[in-house]
């Protein structure tokens, strides 16, 4: 009982003898920039990708070159999307956004005899579009 009543005491003792203190904080001011950045609100994509297949028709180090390939195949092929890239020293005319080879293949297939050399490239494609019915 003598020791409960002694460490009772010993505690209101050390309590009332507490001291307060003040804790300073050093840091760098790009911390906070850090903070706000990783806590901002990200929007969604505006033109989502998935992993997928196009067709490369051509590749040429002219640009003139891959815009004359580019008409020829809009002429024939109006609604399937067309890209050109450029990575020295070479552009690249891509067509198409499919998602399985499958796909890549059918049209590959219909191409061959206005572009015998296009072969199936994976990359990331947009998302196709959705064709609407045509009924009124």
């Amino acid at each position: 009982m003598k020791t409960i009543i002694a460490s009772v005491f010993f505690f209101l003792v050390s309590a009332s003898f507490a001291q307060t203190g003040k804790v300073t904080i050093v840091k760098d001011s790009r911390i906070d920039g850090l903070v706000a950045k990783e806590g901002a609100i990200v929007s969604p994509a505006i033109n989502p990708q998935i992993d997928g297949y196009r067709i490369q028709l051509f590749f040429d180090s002219e640009r003139d070159a891959i815009n004359n390939a580019r008409g020829q195949f809009i002429s024939k092929y109006p609604r399937i999307d067309t890209y050109t890239t450029y990575n020295a020293p070479n552009f690249f005319l891509r067509v198409g956004d499919f998602r399985s080879r499958l796909e890549a293949e059918k049209v590959k297939e219909e191409l061959s005899g206005l572009f015998p050399t296009s072969f199936i490239v994976m990359e990331k494609i947009n998302l196709p579009r959705l064709e609407r019915d045509k009924r009124d």
